[in-house]
């Protein structure tokens, strides 16, 4: 049997009525597009789009997808035009394709906060969610074959995986992707480690599964005795996670509890709880090793309770308690939404409740029987409030939406806000009251001086958008007017102690006196008239008076000459009518 007979044999074990002769079709033309193409192993380009495909079909996709996943690299790597793949096979495959494209033409940096920028961009640039799975779907292939290239090509790649790609799938709550990502990854950057945990668990494969299959007898008949129903099986080895255990908790192989684990699958939730208290009374647990993911899901919607104990043999195990729908979601994520249907083909509304986490649809509660209405519903909608946009360097910025260029230049810097003049985005000069899309590449045209103009806080003119923007312009008015006010104040004081003959006094001391900092705080005070120049004045004289005058007694002024006041302030401070200058 061919690879594409394996194809359509497993799109019919779980949609008989799909039309494969279309998946043929896109084959044929995949194929014929990409004739003279080979992959960097030597096989026929072909292979990987049908690859892709297949894994698809194991997510129990929809018709449109695997479609599409046939198609997703012909137009960027071949002469067929999208316009040509629109005409054959329809506008929602020719979408799916265009946007496999751009997440395909993003850059992945290597800064961690990039990193989840870029997961929440592929999220927000995918108007259709399947698109992110056609380009999950494309990466795990390309990294079951990574292989044939160079090894600085396969860190790369595999640091991309690990960094974007894993905790996308993660995101998303497919579990069965993620898990695989994340072996190959942790294969090429720690290659040792790997080759170490992987030699440790084929060593004691078999002494693992005999021991998985007593403990799986042991409970299967308690809970008969119970009458509980339930599907035990021994869980999958996820290499990854047990190197991160390994690490994070500074313990050797041996000390991982979920070396050895099994998995339960009950009907509802309250035998959930059932099947945990007779676990326990089983065998004893192990403190500090519980975690109730039902009553407090993970942020993908994973519900499941962990536990572990001391299992026959007095060997640590790892027990896993869910119910069926819990583990459809557990393994496919959103992709569970095409797998788990109900007799007639019907959605289950519970089930689409479980991931509304993924848009934030909060108003969305209304069933949903197809997967049409499903997609127009998770459009880009939990990140309605947010859009990301390049630099020119290719730095991807997250801002609210509804943002201009100006709140863009502020972001970048205080300095590029103020000297902002222009905006040029995707290469095309705009206006600056322009709101910013998701991928747009953002070029700030700037003066060498300068700074904003008063009208960007006018909102009628809709110039500024976010809230920092206008708090760094108002910073820059109220710095403007600060400066203002410190040169008049300063001019006012200077004028006003020459007047009075006190020219020649420290101006820093003089401010210190008053409890400023300096004469600039000073100068600003005065130019604000929050202090007078006569309390100044009366201060200064006072201070003058003291030093000059004998104990006890205070005459206004002393005789003969001194270094006090002229007499021109003398009588100037006699006077009871001195003004305020």
């Amino acid at each position: 049997m061919t690879d594409l007979e394996l194809l359509v044999a497993l799109v019919n074990s779980y949609a008989p009525e799909m039309d494969t002769a279309r998946i043929e079709r896109a084959y044929q033309v995949a194929a014929a597009a990409h004739k003279d193409q080979a992959r960097a192993s030597g096989e026929p380009y072909v292979t990987h789009p049908l690859a892709t495909a297949k894994i698809l079909a194991d997510l129990y996709m929809d018709e449109d997808t695997i479609v599409a996943g046939l198609l997703h690299d012909v137009p960027e790597d071949t002469q067929v035009t999208l316009d040509e793949l629109r005409a054959q096979f329809g506008d929602d495959v020719a979408n799916l394709v265009d946007g496999v494209t751009k997440l395909s033409q993003l850059r992945y940096g290597r800064d961690q906060v990039e990193a989840e920028s870029l997961r929440k961009m592929f999220l927000a640039m995918a108007e259709d969610i399947r698109v992110v799975l056609i380009k999950l779907a494309d990466r795990l292939h390309n990294m079951r074959t990574l292989t044939s290239l160079k090894p600085d090509k396969q860190i790369r790649i595999a640091r991309e995986t690990l960094e974007i790609f894993a905790p996308l799938a993660n995101r998303l709550g497919i579990y069965n992707i993620r898990r695989e990502l994340e072996d190959l990854s942790l294969k090429y950057l720690e290659p040792e480690k790997f080759a170490e945990i992987e030699e440790q668990l084929s060593d004691d494969r078999d002494d693992r599964y005999s021991y998985i299959g007593q403990a799986i007898a042991q409970l299967r008949e308690r809970l008969a005795q119970e009458g509980v129903v339930a599907e035990i099986t021994g869980r999958p080895k996820h290499i990854y996670s047990i190197y991160k255990k390994m690490v994070a908790k500074r313990r050797d192989f041996e000390h991982i509890y979920d070396i050895r684990a099994i998995r339960c699958l009950v009907q509802d939730k309250s035998q959930c709880y059932l099947v945990l208290g007779i676990v326990h009374a089983l065998w004893t647990p192990i403190p500090g090793e519980f975690d109730d993911y039902i009553a407090k899901p993970k942020e993908n919607a994973y519900q499941s309770l962990h536990t572990a104990v001391i299992g026959p043999g007095g060997k640590a195990l790892e027990v896993q308690i869910r119910t069926k729908e819990m583990h459809q979601i557990a393994e496919y994520g959103v992709a569970a939404h095409w797998r788990y249907k109900e007799p007639g083909g019907k959605r289950d509304p519970r089930l689409e409740e479980k991931i509304n986490w993924l848009r934030q649809l909060q108003e969305w509660r209304a069933e949903v029987s197809s997967a049409r209405e499903f997609v127009d519903a998770l459009k880009t909608d939990v990140f309605k409030d947010q859009v990301y946009v390049f630099t020119p360097k290719g730095q991807i910025i997250e801002m609210a939406s509804g943002a201009t260029p100006i709140d863009f230049a502020y972001h970048i810097h205080t300095e590029v806000g103020n000297r902002c003049r222009g905006a040029k985005v995707n290469g095309k000069l705009v206006a600056l009251e322009t709101p910013l899309k998701t991928g747009d590449r953002v070029e700030i045209l700037t003066a060498k001086k300068g700074g904003p103009s008063r009208d960007w806080l006018n909102p009628t003119l809709g110039l500024v958008h976010t809230a920092r923007a206008r708090e760094k312009i108002r910073q820059y008015f109220k710095k403007q007017e600060r400066e203002v006010a410190r040169i008049e104040g300063r001019a006012l004081l200077e004028k006003e102690l020459h007047r009075l003959g006190f020219g020649n006094k420290n101006l820093d001391e003089i401010a210190k006196q008053f409890n400023f900092k300096n004469i600039d705080e000073l100068a600003e005070a005065i130019g604000y008239a929050d202090i007078s120049l006569q309390q100044i004045g009366v201060k200064l004289l006072d201070i003058e008076q003291s030093k000059t005058s004998p104990p006890r007694l205070r005459p206004a002024f002393p005789p003969g000459p001194s270094r006090g006041p002229s007499r021109r302030a003398k009588s100037v401070w006699k006077s009871a009518a001195w003004a305020i200058c």
